[in-house]
């Protein structure tokens, strides 16, 4: 899914922007991001810190989290790209934690524009960044009341009940 010059132009602004809303007292890192759905719509967020430093959240799940969030179930945003910007050069890109979560709802194609203090980008594929990933795709399908369980050949290995008791 491509981007045309127009939509990238606009979320390197909103990423840009969005670094006015960081709250980082302790690193002065500031982070914004920004995710673009095929809808047109853009879900900006900024970098969260707490004194607690694992409870901050990065600009990146920020952003999802809200895009998530904003829809009612089942229904869910599909994303055409994502741009992140920081004060440094070369640019920062999403860290490891941020790779796994956008990879809960983005695909690997999905393009992650990283945008340093010069308004300069590289860009890389969320599975440039996440290469051998780990997602919804790897887990089984929710079970019902009773379901049997296969592997890729077709062996049964097992029957689970409502109760998750194998059978």
């Amino acid at each position: 899914m491509s981007i045309t010059d127009q939509e990238l132009d606009l979320l390197r602004t909103k990423a840009i922007d969005a670094k006015d809303f960081a709250y980082c007292p302790y690193s002065n890192f500031r982070v914004g991001a920004c995710f673009l759905s095929t809808d047109g719509t853009y879900y900006s967020g900024a970098n969260v810190e707490n004194a607690c430093y694992p409870v901050g959240t990065c600009a990146e799940r920020c952003a999802l989290a809200g895009a998530v969030a904003s829809c009612k179930r089942p229904q869910i945003p599909k994303f055409k790209a994502l741009a992140v910007a920081t004060d440094i050069s070369p640019p920062a890109s999403p860290c490891g934690m941020c790779r796994q979560f956008i990879n809960e709802f983005c695909g690997s194609t999905l393009p992650i524009y990283m945008y340093d203090k010069d308004n300069q980008y590289v860009m890389k594929t969320l599975g440039d960044l996440l290469p051998m990933s780990f997602g919804p795709q790897d887990l089984l399908p929710p079970r019902d009341r009773e379901t049997e369980t296969e592997t890729e050949t077709g062996t049964e290995v097992g029957k689970r009940t409502g109760d998750g008791k194998e059978r």
